[in-house]
């Protein structure tokens, strides 16, 4: 395993193109564009003001850089250097800026949500989308890119409309029984759209493209309800994530619960591993050290004896967004596993089969995960707490690396490339890439107990 050097980043700003050939990372102003293979510099564009957001366009050829205290967008193309695109929205602000998945219309939404300005690079048209909801997730696009679903607010009640990317053009409106729209998501084959209320009152929403309501469910009520939600690349399950500290997981078919997965704080299924961080004592032995250990201690995973306690954190009651809950899930490409967090056991990561609906592994931490992310090729799994140090899991074990280093690298996020041979890992300020080498024989860990630093 291998690390490029420590680049320099602005608000964790690095996006691999979609064809995997380039890496865009944001410094303050300036965004420069490197080859994946050799990082090489290969462009560097100078913006008006601090970048606060970036995005490829999905043929990779152009970039969008926003810039919403300035309520500006420009566009830089990769192909041809000199051209560029500069949008202003003037008086109406600029919150929210994303690409069109034909990667030639920009959607930009102004302040208080007032409209979406759709504006072709092609044609140099501008459409208008009027009451897009301020919600957690109100826009989305079909994974074929042929439809747009937008979340609504009209005279207190809430909508959803469904447009044709080719034309923009509305093929359906429909309103939703919720109380406030939370957010809404699109089945990966593009047939079904989820649609979830706000956490105080539980309810997700199923339906077809013609906005038929397929389904509804509700678990509970008078509790907090949905915190986070996901489907299966296959688009036969939904896995809902609930302040409960459960997992439902709802099946394409009859759209009813095929399982309930709690997450206690006590483990005690001889079947499930429990994999516990630990760090090397004074001794060069594996456990808690006598004396607090410098922040770039070595560590590995150990195989804990059932049953496990875990750790807990006790949520402030008297606090909006209590640290409760299943906050965080994913599933793995092959459809074969799925990831969780629950915010107040905030150390450890869940894998649970899908295939057999029940708890694989157990990952525990020393400090508190900040991200995952499935490997997009096969199931393998990147965790970073915020330290030094990088996990990986795979089904053959898994492994925590040491980023290397004189200054303190503490990754904060992470993010795959496409090919799954390559991981970006960002710090506050600087970001570098980690290469996983695939040498015959040794596979994706170093077995159960591996460590590599």
């Amino acid at each position: 395993m291998n690390f490029s050097e420590v680049f320099k980043l602005s608000s964790q700003l690095c996006r691999f193109s979609p064809d995997g050939k380039y890496l865009a990372s944001c410094v303050q102003y300036r965004l420069v564009v490197r080859d994946v293979s050799s990082l090489q510099v290969l462009q560097l564009y100078t913006c008006l003001d601090q970048i606060q957001h970036l995005e490829w366009s999905a043929d990779s050829l152009f970039i969008l850089c926003a810039m919403y205290k300035r309520g500006l967008v420009q566009v830089w193309s990769l192909e041809q250097p000199e051209w560029h695109c500069r949008i202003d929205e003037g008086s109406a602000g600029l919150v929210a800026s994303c690409w069109s998945p034909d990667g030639r219309h920009i959607l930009n939404t102004t302040e208080f949500h007032l409209r979406i300005t759709v504006w072709s690079l092609c044609t140099k048209s501008v459409s208008y989308i009027k009451y897009p909801k301020a919600c957690q997730q109100g826009v989305a696009f079909s994974r074929d890119g042929r439809y747009l679903a937008l979340a609504e607010r009209r005279d207190c009640k809430d909508y959803v409309s469904i447009f044709v990317c080719s034309n923009w053009q509305l093929l359906r409106h429909f309103g939703t029984d919720t109380q406030d729209l939370a957010g809404i998501e699109w089945a990966p084959n593009g047939c079904v759209l989820a649609a979830w209320d706000t956490c105080l009152e539980y309810k997700i929403l199923l339906y077809s493209l013609d906005g038929r309501l397929l389904a509804a469910y509700c678990a509970y009520e008078w509790s907090l309800g949905i915190k986070s939600v996901a489907w299966s690349p296959s688009s036969q399950f939904l896995a809902v994530g609930s302040y409960d500290g459960k997992v439902r997981v709802l099946n394409h078919v009859t759209w009813k619960v095929l399982t309930e997965l709690g997450h206690p704080a006590a483990i005690s299924d001889p079947r499930v591993v429990v994999y516990k961080e630990a760090e090397k004592g004074p001794r060069g032995t594996l456990g808690h050290p006598v004396c607090p250990p410098p922040r770039t201690a070595e560590s590995k995973y150990e195989i804990a004896s059932v049953p496990v306690s875990l750790q807990t954190l006790k949520p402030a009651a008297d606090r909006a967004n209590p640290k409760i809950g299943v906050g965080t899930l994913a599933f793995s490409p092959d459809n074969y596993f799925l990831a969780t967090r629950n915010d107040n056991i905030p150390n450890a990561v869940w894998i649970w089969d899908v295939r057999k609906l029940r708890l694989f592994v157990v990952l525990e931490h020393l400090s508190p995960v900040r991200s995952f992310q499935w490997d997009p090729q096969q199931p393998r799994l990147a965790i970073c707490t915020g330290g030094s140090k990088v996990y990986l899991w795979s089904p053959a074990g898994c492994v925590s690396v040491q980023v290397p280093g004189e200054g303190e690298f503490q990754v904060l996020s992470l993010c795959w490339h496409l090919n799954g041979d390559t991981v970006a890992l960002f710090s506050k300020d600087h970001f570098c890439l980690c290469f996983l080498e695939m040498e015959e024989g040794v596979g994706t860990a170093l077995g159960p107990l591996g460590n590599h630093t």
